[in-house]
């Protein structure tokens, strides 16, 4: 079965998402490629895997957590997949282009591919996309838009928002 609710945080509302009791989705308002509304499943707030999540991204938000340990449940394909893995790999405060992530997945010429992977991530914030730069060092797409790319960054620079 999947579940949804709703979160409040400095970037807006959070739609947690669940799917037989683990996390799959973290959707912001705006995003790209956020399904529809109705895949979301009916609302409940007392899941055991929405009280993990709105603890750990309350401790994210406060400058207090650097790695989340949620049980995800990612829905992709295995390359897919594999790009989100590397993705949580990436320290917190820290950045890698699109080729340092295909290089690090063993296919150098892979960028674009990890690019299209890295817009589809399912679980924005948690698994950390919106720490990806283009190779100049610039902010590219980010499926919650470029606004919140930079707040999140400088965020994780800066340390805690609260």
């Amino acid at each position: 079965m999947t579940f949804h609710t709703e979160i409040d945080s400095p970037y807006g509302p959070l739609t947690l998402v669940a799917h037989d009791g683990a996390l799959c989705g973290l959707y912001m308002t705006g995003q790209r490629h956020r399904p529809p509304e109705e895949d979301f499943g009916q609302r409940d707030d007392d899941l055991p895997c929405f009280a993990a999540a709105r603890e750990q991204l309350a401790a994210y938000f406060a400058g207090e957590l650097k790695q989340f340990t949620l049980e995800l449940t990612l829905r992709g394909t295995p390359f897919q997949r594999s790009v989100w893995h590397e993705l949580t790999r990436i320290p917190y405060g820290e950045t890698r282009t699109y080729g340092q992530l295909a290089d690090s997945l063993g296919n150098p010429r892979a960028s674009r591919a990890v690019g299209l992977a890295n817009g589809r991530n399912p679980v924005g914030i948690i698994v950390p996309c919106h720490r990806v730069i283009g190779a100049g060092g610039g902010l590219t797409g980010y499926g919650g838009g470029l606004d919140r790319k930079r707040r999140l960054l400088d965020f994780e620079r800066a340390g805690a928002l609260f």
